[in-house]
């Protein structure tokens, strides 16, 4: 019975969804419905791959979310293995907390802060710069394409790094201390610790958080990417979610949504099997 509630959620949220996955396979009209809507089989699909804005909106997300987890995913694992080493609790606590409350920030907030500080002439960053001396004029932060990239992801790293540590931590938490006791006999120092005991540890959870995240690459988040978005920066900013609003919420064409949502889930579907087959490979678990 405790378990009936969320289970009944996941099925009309999630499962319940799927019928309406032909749309994408038709030219869909809302007032005609599914009845009176004309199939065209995959026409939808041949004209979005010969689109050259989600060309330019697949490759974009690709290249981003590709950099999101090469920059992003071992930085939980590194401060979660450096609060661990931390001998004082009412400081290592204190540090957790100010490092995941940015997870339950939304972007909307981050995006406001971040320009407040991250201004040319009078942001806070810029400001100290200057008064330092290392920079005469002003850095675009998020109004030049590159200085914006670097920074839209160095502020996903910092939204996001909390989160994953407090996930490490618990996997940490499951090592049997008496292995560090018997490495401490042997002689072993704090670096040969952490390298023979709780990296080793913590490697099935690294390894599913890494297919979790791999299945997560053709995805983009329209909340992160409208409110880091101005004209500038719209080369880079263009990615699927961008499109998917632009090209099909907002201009009523919905099969052209459905299509390119169901592109991202099939491309994510691939990806996580693969990853999964090959931590297989190595001797690991898995999640399939």
């Amino acid at each position: 019975m405790l378990v009936m509630v969320p289970v009944i959620c996941v099925i009309v949220f999630k499962y319940a969804a799927y019928p309406g996955l032909r749309m994408a396979f038709m030219d869909y009209k809302p007032a005609r419905g599914y009845a009176g809507s004309e199939w065209v089989g995959f026409d939808t699909f041949r004209k979005i791959f010969t689109d050259a804005d989600f060309l330019r909106a697949l490759r974009n997300s690709l290249v981003f979310n590709f950099l999101d987890l090469a920059i992003g995913f071992p930085m939980p694992i590194i401060l979660a293995l450096l609060l661990n080493e931390l001998k004082y609790p009412r400081f290592k606590k204190t540090v957790q907390t100010i490092l995941y409350l940015p997870h339950f920030l939304s972007w909307v907030i981050v995006a406001s802060v971040a320009y407040t500080l991250l201004k040319p002439q009078t942001g806070l960053i810029n400001v100290w710069l200057t008064n330092i001396g290392l920079i005469e004029t002003g850095i675009p932060f998020l109004t030049e394409k590159w200085h914006w990239a670097a920074s839209y992801l160095l502020l996903g790293v910092w939204q996001s790094m909390g989160w994953g540590t407090i996930i490490y931590l618990a996997a940490i938490t499951g090592i049997n201390g008496e292995l560090y006791e018997a490495a401490y006999l042997d002689g072993a120092n704090r670096w040969q610790n952490i390298w023979y005991i709780t990296l080793p540890g913590i490697k099935g959870t690294t390894i599913t958080l890494l297919i979790m995240n791999l299945g997560r690459i053709m995805g983009s988040n329209f909340e992160r990417l409208d409110s880091f978005g101005n004209v500038q920066v719209k080369e880079f900013q263009y990615q699927l979610a961008i499109y998917i609003y632009e090209k099909g919420l907002s201009a009523g064409n919905f099969s052209r949504a459905t299509a390119v949502g169901l592109f991202q889930a099939l491309v994510g579907l691939l990806l996580v099997v693969a990853s999964d087959r090959f931590a297989k490979m190595l001797g690991e678990d898995g999640l399939i």
